[in-house]
């Protein structure tokens, strides 16, 4: 495998400033051309057993590029594994004498269950008050992006978006609340469409501060 250098200049504790790397996280990230085109055939050969085993024949018309189409695509749905947090925050920490919450609202997100692998959707929230420092808006909405492009449950993103912007710039406090549809529960099993989960994550005065926190209730709420 290719060498893997480790940045000490993470804003998060991770080394490699992945964030709760997987077993294999670090090795994609740093993989070669040549290692990513063994995995990609490594997929190929997989979703071709799959299809077999459902009663299907992948040298159909219909069926013949499908296993190259999916390895890309869950490449693609899972390009979080790729992304380092220091480069999607980047420089966009500014100083500011801001200390009244900071709030981005429906940011839509979409990820896969790890259970069932089928996606979930939603949007989610997320606020801050700031401590001498300030993010760029649009990095909250990449952070949720980079952690739901990974094999997920809704509680742990829900955290892990809320841990990295606190680690980030170590705010007074942070409050992320998502709400998604699951498929695993609309396509199979319960089969209950329009069901919706809720999840939150409150850190620092958010979680100490009942005002604050209701605040922040009633804003997503409008």
């Amino acid at each position: 495998m290719a060498s893997q250098a480790v940045d000490r200049s993470s804003p998060l504790p991770d080394l490699n400033g992945l964030g709760w790397p997987a077993k294999s996280t670090v090795s994609r990230l740093h993989e070669t051309t040549a290692e990513r085109t063994a995995r990609e055939k490594m997929m190929v050969s997989a979703v071709r057993t799959i299809l077999e085993c459902i009663g299907e024949d992948p040298n159909r018309e219909g069926l013949l590029k499908t296993p190259e189409r999916y390895a890309q695509a869950i490449m693609w749905m899972t390009r979080g594994y790729e992304e380092r947090l220091a480069d999607v925050i980047n420089d966009a920490v500014f100083a500011e004498d801001h200390d009244e919450m900071v709030l981005v609202r429906d940011i839509d997100i979409s990820s896969l269950c790890e259970h069932h692998l089928v996606p979930f959707t939603g949007k989610v929230a997320i606020a801050y008050i700031p401590n001498q420092l300030v993010l760029g808006l649009s990095k909250l909405a990449r952070i949720a992006e980079t952690f739901s492009r990974r094999l997920q449950v809704q509680e742990r993103l829900t955290k892990q978006i809320a841990i990295a912007v606190q680690e980030a710039i170590k705010p007074r406090g942070v409050a992320v609340v998502m709400e998604a549809t699951h498929m695993c529960m609309t396509m199979r099993g319960v089969q209950k469409p329009g069901s919706i989960t809720v999840t939150s994550c409150m850190l620092g005065c958010f979680r100490t501060q009942q005002k604050t926190r209701e605040e922040f209730l009633t804003l997503i709420k409008r």
